[in-house]
């Protein structure tokens, strides 16, 4: 008695494989001594498999969340030192350029030593910002332009960071120092700008 049931799981599961197998395509050689040319052909998808969607290797990378500081009275500025730009992705990448735009009332002047804000009123909301990844040149901000300004235009030393494998090449500090205009009342946790990482595929080209 034909069983229907039986040879239709036969069939579906003959149709899997032949979907899931991989097509090799035979290089005849005709004599002795002759040699044959074969492709090695790359597909790359999204989850490895041949026939699966194209896509390139995915980018995962972490960036600081904050970069918190702390005014002392005398006008003394601490900042974070745990701060890190963490490349979780398997190919190398690195920082194309960081900007800051200065928020909720204040405006950026040039960094340097905190004397130099000593003629500056009580409240003035202005503060210098300097910065340096991976122990790379410091970029600081300058009187040019108040509201916004580039700290780093292209890649530098420090801003390269190797893929996931390599434990001691896929992170760089993020170093920073600010100086701050004198405050006539506490402030806590108040938003005063926002630094922006551009990240990109460290690439051969």
């Amino acid at each position: 008695m034909f069983n229907f049931k039986k040879f239709a799981s036969i069939a579906l599961a003959a149709c899997m494989l032949c979907c899931a197998s991989v097509n090799a395509f035979a290089a005849e050689v005709q004599e002795n001594g002759g040699t044959a040319s074969t492709p090695v052909s790359l597909y790359s998808t999204d989850d490895g498999t041949l026939g699966g969607n194209p896509a390139g290797t995915a980018m995962s990378v972490t960036v600081p969340t904050a970069l918190p500081m702390a005014m002392a009275q005398n006008g003394d500025v601490t900042t974070a030192t745990d701060c890190k730009i963490v490349n979780n992705s398997f190919g190398a990448v690195r920082v194309a350029n960081v900007s800051i735009t200065a928020d909720n009332g204040w405006s950026l002047t040039t960094f340097g030593d905190k004397s130099s804000l000593a003629n500056e009123k009580v409240d003035s909301n202005k503060f210098g910002f300097a910065l340096s990844i991976g122990g790379g040149e410091w970029s600081a901000t300058a009187s040019s332009d108040p509201a916004a300004q580039l700290l780093i235009s292209a890649p530098i030393a420090g801003c390269y960071m190797s893929g996931a494998g390599n434990p001691t090449g896929n992170s760089v500090d993020v170093q920073y120092d600010a100086i701050v205009t004198p405050l006539s009342a506490p402030v806590t946790n108040s938003t005063i700008a926002n630094v922006v990482f551009v990240i990109e595929w460290d690439t051969a080209a």
